[in-house]
């Protein structure tokens, strides 16, 4: 693994612990030696993890949508900005370029992002590891939801192995360099009868 995508809230939240947590996967990163992908903004956590990881003296490279939001917004100082048409080629770019993905607490874009890249690996698109960072049990309602996709048969079991899930920055980017693609069950149910 030596390029990881974060995705995160593009605002702070309302606890510091999601601040200081962003800044410690920012120095986990530079410390296991893995250059950031991320949204190329320089505000919210998305700003904090870049931010660490370029003071630090790491390599960051944004993927920004052309015109599509503010230019106070684009961060200036990454190592390399890409610029792109629309969201699609934002997130196809990004997925291109890393070797695993990662989580913070963010809102509808984070969680649309996560939910495309277990997805993706789910049908075998990608075999790359999805890292949750569960920062102050931030995704455990998400979490139940996916149980819940499970208790009522529209997941199977199998498919919860897709995703690592940690508390800690170094403990889930160890987790993602040791990964190994779960054998899962089949997707499709009604296939396996």
């Amino acid at each position: 693994m030596k390029k990881i995508c974060v995705y995160a809230g593009s605002n702070l939240g309302e606890e510091m612990e999601f601040q200081i947590h962003a800044r410690h996967l920012g120095e986990e990163i530079v410390r296991n030696g893995l250059e950031l992908v991320y949204g190329g903004s320089n505000v919210g956590l998305m700003g904090e993890v870049a931010n660490t990881v370029l003071e630090l003296g790491g390599a960051v490279t944004g993927v920004m949508p052309k015109g599509l939001f503010a230019g106070e917004m684009v961060h200036t100082g990454l190592s390399k900005l890409i610029e792109v048409e629309n969201m699609h080629q934002r997130k196809a770019t990004m997925s291109e370029l890393a070797d695993g993905f990662i989580a913070l607490p963010g809102g509808y874009g984070t969680f649309e992002e996560l939910f495309e890249a277990l997805c993706w690996s789910q049908i075998g698109i990608h075999k790359k590891p999805v890292g949750i960072f569960n920062i102050n049990e931030y995704y455990e309602p998400l979490l139940e939801m996916v149980h819940q996709g499970i208790r009522k048969g529209f997941m199977n079991p199998s498919h919860l192995d897709l995703m690592i899930i940690a508390t800690e920055a170094a403990d889930l980017l160890d987790r993602m360099k040791t990964y190994q693609y779960p054998e899962l069950e089949n997707k499709w149910k009604q296939m396996s009868r």
